[in-house]
């Protein structure tokens, strides 16, 4: 902003020139009082500049509608909506959402600088205000093989730009205990700092709070949430696709300490934002459970503004940024319409804004160089009492258990066993195709008859398949190797369905419409294989490659126990 600006604003704040659009008659969502205010709504450039009587060049009456902040989605992954940050800025602004504050750590653990480049330069001209937490891991951890390593030297130059508030979700908790030299370094990049805190203990969050690590989006429990709040952190509470914390921790909100609450979506598929919502779902289900609507609406849109230092951001008051919402109900938090800057994003639903065409992906292309296997690649060996260490899935949560059980055998190898829910999993390298594979086992998928694969695989994005039997998950892995990432659906060696995802292996360049779609075909073809229904397949895949997450997962180096920080062999010695 200039001086010209400047005074522009403050003429039309003290009623000496018109303001470009004034909202009339609707109640005011007040945070900071939380309560409900009156009076006119007066914008200049963008900025809301008055509240009171005011004319303006565009007068709109909103008798009988609420004015509300616009929504900041406090954690968010945008390459798993499989969109790039232009399609996915018009499937959430109809959602309310105005604001993300996004980790391209996933393009990252693929691409490197790259990656994190194109998701800086396709969100660039968005109407969506896309802000960047720089990925601090990278890899994620030293167990598995990604596709780059990011220093706190290559990170740095990044923190220059404007879209960039800090450093995201620091993930190797026991890197940050031990105090190492490469860790420190990026947490004395910024003072704004994420966390990733699942499954620590009190003493750990004491840890975490020293180094300056300030929010957390992993808790599963409200104990665990008051611990961290009690601790002076801020809490996301999270509702993805698969890691759903939101209802088990609205129990623990309170008004003394719903300040210190966010909502966010981490990871959210492309058809639950569609179908479900973005944090717009959030507020509607805090409401429903009994928290007070401007509370809930403050936890979805101010609180985020203050943890995050956007100071001009997440309330309708004079020199606020005008992100906002004319809602049809406060209680059902139903959206009429969406305004971005001052301008019409959203009405009824429908994004109104401007469509443009994606930014070059050239750099983040052809990223998948996987190794010829066979058959032979396959092999599970088991000892002789057949017992083994089992992934043990958790339906719609990201943590796993640690079973050991007995496996069917053939010549001293696993043999997957549908009917018992035994199946066979592979993680394959795929950056540099080093041939690295881990093998195991996981129950709980519930495929009868065929086998699923895909690029998706958090978070150094290698090829994970699983399968009834070896043929078809060979026939998955090659198929994405063709299809340079994806997600694919085998049966009987024959391509079921299939989801292209060219860019990193992580997104399609097809606008949102043509990749739901998609992702509705794929959804058929799973059930066709046996898959169930209560949870979805690819998404609980994607996350058992995800060795920072208890309790077992797989990455492409072996089994990993994650309670003991190191790889295990499938076999299991006898009890």
């Amino acid at each position: 902003m200039n001086k010209a600006q400047l005074k522009k604003r403050i003429d039309a704040a003290n009623k000496q020139q018109k303001a470009d659009l004034v909202i009339r008659n609707a109640s005011i969502v007040n945070v900071f009082t939380k309560s409900l205010t009156t009076g006119d709504v007066a914008i200049k450039d963008g900025m809301i500049v008055g509240i009171g009587q005011y004319e303006g060049a565009v007068e709109i009456d909103a008798a009988g509608k609420f004015i509300a902040p616009g929504l900041i989605d406090a954690h968010v992954h945008i390459e798993s909506s499989m969109v790039t940050p232009r399609q996915f800025s018009q499937v959430v602004l109809p959602r309310g959402v105005t604001t993300v504050i996004t980790d391209p750590h996933e393009i990252a653990n693929v691409s490197g600088i790259a990656g994190i480049e194109f998701m800086l330069k396709d969100a660039e001209s968005t109407l969506l205000d896309i802000k960047v937490m720089l990925p601090s891991c990278v890899p994620s951890t030293p167990f598995e093989n990604a596709g780059a390593k990011l220093s706190a030297e290559d990170l740095a130059p990044f923190l220059q730009r404007g879209q960039v508030l800090g450093l995201a979700e620091v993930m190797d908790f026991p890197a940050v205990l031990r105090g190492d030299d490469a860790v420190l370094d990026k947490l004395l990049l910024s003072p704004q700092i994420d966390g990733h805190a699942a499954g620590l203990s009190e003493n750990d969050i004491n840890v975490y709070g020293t180094a300056g690590i300030l929010t957390d989006h992993e808790c599963v429990s409200k104990e665990e949430m008051v611990s961290r709040l009690e601790r002076g952190m801020y809490v996301m509470l999270r509702e993805g696709s698969v890691a759903k914390n939101l209802h088990a921790l609205l129990e623990g909100v309170t008004e003394q300490n719903a300040h210190r609450c966010l909502f966010c979506t981490d990871d959210k598929h492309l058809d639950d934002l569609v179908e479900e919502g973005s944090v717009d779902y959030n507020v509607r289900a805090a409401i429903q459970q009994g928290i007070q609507p401007i509370t809930a609406i403050s936890m979805g849109s101010f609180n985020a503004a203050q943890c995050f230092g956007l100071t001009r951001k997440g309330a309708i008051a004079p020199g606020y940024e005008a992100d906002f919402l004319l809602l049809d109900s406060l209680e059902d938090f139903t959206i009429a319409e969406v305004y971005k800057g001052g301008v019409l994003a959203a009405k009824d639903g429908q994004y109104t804004g401007p469509m443009e065409d994606m930014s070059d992906a050239s750099s983040v292309q052809d990223t998948v160089q996987m190794a010829e296997l066979s058959i032979q690649d396959l092999q599970i060996p088991l000892g002789e009492n057949k017992q083994a260490h089992i992934i043990g899935i958790n339906p719609n949560n990201l943590i796993t258990e640690h079973l050991i059980e007995t496996a069917s055998e053939s010549n001293g190898f696993f043999n997957s066993d549908a009917k018992a829910d035994l199946l066979k999993m592979a993680v394959i390298e795929r950056h540099r195709a080093t041939g690295s594979i881990g093998l195991g086992i996981v129950k709980g998928l519930g495929i009868q008859n065929g086998a699923i694969a895909t690029t998706v695989a958090h978070d150094s994005h290698n090829i994970i398949a699983v399968g009834t039997n070896d043929a078809d998950i060979l026939c998955a892995a090659d198929a994405l190797h063709h299809l340079q990432g994806g997600l694919v659906v085998v049966q009987n060696s024959r391509i079921l369905a299939s989801l292209s995802l060219p860019i990193a292996g992580l997104m399609s360049k097809e606008p949102f419409p043509a990749v739901y779609r998609q992702l509705k075909i794929l959804d058929e073809s799973l059930r066709q294989i046996g898959a169930p229904t209560h949870f979805n397949a690819f998404l609980t895949l994607s996350f058992l490659s995800l060795p920072v997450i208890p309790h077992l997962k797989l990455t492409d180096r072996g089994l990993f126990d994650v309670a003991t920080f190191q790889h295990i062999e499938v076999a299991a010695e006898a009890e």
